[in-house]
């Protein structure tokens, strides 16, 4: 028939409608499946050859006149080799044409996608199904069934116990007013769902558990320099102690090279064991001459006292990160604690791992004593000296471990990375400022306008013109100092009523015999005759003016009374002297 010819030869794949099917999405995001996008490409591709068809007057005269009932039957005939699924009924067929003419792409797209009355568990009955899987004794699967179809049909209640609300089985019935009733299998794919399984899981497990297994993480990278970022994070170690406890540590890591820049140890965890490890911290900056780090990461715990002082951006760290509760992942110094244990610490430690450990090889061995506590393990025990020593041995042979990175550190360790790789954009460290919050406090007073004394040692001002910043009859200060390992403490910051006065370095005693002097004595003479030479001059330069009072019945300013002068009488002449006068005499008859 001319007809089919037409169409067959005619008939190409509509391009157009396979991107637009592709690219379509529902309300909620999903797409349509791979074999519907191909059935609809197909459909649009015969309806489009028909509508050419229709519209061309060339091809109506060469088919001859067409009626929609053999347009019908001819797309019919060719519903095995085009593989449409378009109607064959000659009115159905011409409704469908109609829409697609007016609607376009979407009139194809059936129905029964996304409808919620095709489905027999629909979106009311798959919530019932989660609220019966929230009750506190988290049912089995199987349970959760047996409960929903007792509800539907009556034999059981259930309510909403925020508004007490009692669910009526009436609303989960069918057509014809049947309980919808479910297989075991049906409830277990649905609280099976991946979407279904998050939200049971945000109500049924920990925090912890929710986060680490369900909720998206972030994607990150670490930094390039050293000291650009440091994290700090608590850890039990391992192994025990005599009493049965652990000993608490605290590290801080810089996140660039993986060091360990900063460690402390407690029998206690407070809020000492993490000063103690910014102390550590700062002592190492120190010696090494480095800059201040640029940021740090902490978790609330411990660290809240601190949030309105050390641990405030802009205090002493330009930035401040506060890791989320219960979100270990997040903090830097989680992971490097778990590869310090498990790649430096198990090599040289027995008893390294956790008993629920997944690999064998990381659960440490444990006998159980069957005593009447039944709770009594056998386990290697050690003092508190030998565990901070380990773990001291272990930290320093972490960080001279190769860096992970070598292809952005070729051949450094952790430590070399640390002391090559410094920010070059860091700030000095403030030290009257930091010792503040970290360093010791002690109640002292200006001495003989030069000095202060802490813990025996005397502290002298670097000028005696810093006096002048006393309060008034006011000689009481507050030192601040943090001593080395050695417990030296080579400096003092002074405050006054929370006003920074001075740093004042330690007065160092010369030997007065001048035989015995060595150059350091000479050194340390000069330095406090120096000192006295600057007072000397401050009190020179500053000298008091001295002034007098006038009585107080003599005005202060008297005008002054004007007398004429009378020339005096001119001298006369010496006669020539005379050794035959006596001229003493004469001296004592004028008188």
């Amino acid at each position: 028939m001319p007809l089919q010819e037409w169409l067959r030869a005619n008939y190409t794949p509509d391009a157009e409608a396979r991107s637009y099917f592709s690219a379509f999405r529902f309300d909620n995001g999903s797409a349509l499946p791979a074999e519907k996008i191909n059935e609809y490409t197909v459909n649009a591709s015969v309806i489009k050859a028909v509508l050419r068809l229709m519209a061309s007057a060339n091809a109506l005269r060469r088919v001859g006149q067409i009626s929609w009932e053999a347009m019908a039957g001819t797309v019919a005939y060719f519903k095995r080799e085009f593989g449409h699924t378009l109607p064959e009924s000659m009115l159905r067929f011409r409704k469908k044409v109609a829409q697609f003419k007016r609607e376009g792409y979407v009139s194809l797209i059936s129905g029964k996608f996304q409808n919620q009355n095709s489905r027999k568990v629909n979106y009311r009955i798959e919530r019932l199904i989660l609220s019966l899987d929230s009750l506190p004794e988290r049912p089995f699967n199987t349970t959760v069934a047996e409960m929903y179809n007792q509800f539907v049909c009556g034999e059981l209640n259930v309510y909403d116990p925020e508004t007490g609300e009692l669910f009526d089985p009436e609303e989960f019935t069918d057509k014809e007013g049947e309980p919808i009733a479910l297989s075991e299998t049906t409830v277990a794919n649905y609280l099976n769902n991946p979407k279904n399984r998050a939200l049971r899981s945000k109500l049924h497990d920990s925090a912890w558990d929710f986060n680490n297994r369900y909720r998206p993480h972030h994607k990150r990278k670490a930094p390039v320099w050293a000291f650009s970022k440091i994290s700090l994070d608590d850890r039990d170690l391992p192994r025990k102690m005599a009493d049965g406890n652990r000993v608490k540590a605290y590290y801080a890591y810089d996140v660039a090279s993986g060091c360990v820049v900063g460690y402390a140890y407690n029998r206690l965890k407070t809020a000492d064991l993490f000063i103690d490890c910014v102390r550590n911290m700062f002592r190492l900056i120190d010696r090494q001459g480095w800059n201040c780090p640029a940021e740090v990461e902490v978790e609330h715990h411990l660290v809240n006292n601190f949030a309105d002082g050390l641990i405030r951006a802009g205090v002493v760290f330009p930035f401040v990160r506060w890791c989320n509760p219960g979100n270990s992942q997040e903090k830097r110094a989680e992971h490097f604690n778990r590869v310090k244990k498990y790649g430096v610490e198990k090599r040289s430690q027995v008893g390294i791992g956790r008993w629920y450990a997944r690999l064998e090889a990381n659960r440490p061995k444990e006998e159980k004593v069957y005593d009447e506590f039944n709770n009594t393990y056998k386990e290697a025990t050690y003092t508190y000296e030998q565990l901070v020593a380990d773990d001291i041995r272990a930290i320093r042979e972490y960080n001279n471990q190769l860096h992970p990175n070598q292809k952005l550190y070729p051949g450094l360790t952790r430590w070399e990375v640390l002391c090559r790789y410094q920010n070059p954009n860091l700030a000095p460290v403030d030290k009257a400022l930091l010792y503040r919050f970290i360093g010791e406090e002690v109640r002292t007073s200006i001495r003989r306008s030069k000095y202060c004394r802490v813990h025996y040692e005397d502290y002298a001002l670097p000028s005696p013109e810093l006096i002048g910043r006393l309060a008034p009859n006011d000689y009481a200060v507050e030192a601040y100092y943090l001593p080395d390992e050695q417990g030296n403490v080579p400096e003092v910051y002074i405050y006054q009523h929370g006003a920074y006065i001075a740093t004042c370095c330690r007065i160092e005693a010369y030997n007065e015999a001048t035989a015995e002097q060595t150059d350091k004595d000479r050194e340390a003479y000069a330095e406090q005759a120096k000192y006295n030479a600057q007072f000397d001059a401050m009190i020179a330069r500053e000298k008091i003016r001295r002034v007098r009072l006038l009585p107080g019945d003599i005005p202060a300013h008297e005008e002054p009374e004007i007398v004429e002068a009378i020339p005096a009488a001119l001298p006369e002449a010496a006669e020539g002297f005379d050794f035959g006068i006596d001229y003493a005499a004469l001296a004592k008859q004028e008188l």
